[in-house]
């Protein structure tokens, strides 16, 4: 679907600088537990199918949109799997754009439609095993990708306590 309008009116307002942008993803298995993955075609690393999240929008809701955008399929989210952001989420596309995602990853299931992407954004799918994954273009943890049965994942360095110590709280 490419930007939408708000993001392009940020866009004209702060050019190519870093920006925080709300973003999901979606974990989609096959019945051989394989998950699928989005290749953009532009020699980009592969990526889950994921997105920016629009005003007025609910992270459950992004995902369900994204995910049928870039992969023609309908799904229903059933957890969220985890949130992620920092440093090692930022990001540069081709064109300079900066940005720093921080996104929340759900576990979705196929309600329906075809593996057949309905926007211009996607130019492969295709199912991974976990142990054969591609190189992805965001370093979401290798537990994200498991069963699904444990907790909600979410980054952790003990450091940001003991760092904490010189903040003002």
């Amino acid at each position: 679907m490419g930007m939408s309008g708000y993001y392009q009116e940020l866009r004209s307002m702060v050019g190519g600088d870093l920006i925080f942008m709300p973003s999901v993803a979606g974990i989609i298995k096959n019945r051989e537990g394989e998950i699928l993955f989005q290749n953009k075609g532009t020699g980009e690393k592969w990526s889950l199918p994921a997105g920016a999240i629009e005003p007025g929008e609910a992270p459950a809701e992004a995902v369900v949109r994204e995910v049928w955008e870039e992969t023609g399929l309908q799904v229903v989210p059933v957890k969220l799997l985890g949130v992620f952001g920092g440093r090692d989420f930022r990001y540069q596309y081709p064109n300079g754009h900066k940005v720093e995602y921080i996104v929340f990853v759900f576990e979705c299931h196929v309600k329906g439609g075809e593996l057949a992407p309905i926007d211009e954004e996607t130019a492969e799918l295709c199912y991974f095993s976990e142990q054969g994954m591609p190189e992805l273009a965001l370093p979401y943890p290798k537990s994200v990708f498991g069963d699904g049965s444990g907790s909600t994942f979410f980054q952790w360095d003990e450091e940001w306590v003991t760092r904490g110590k010189n903040y003002d709280f």
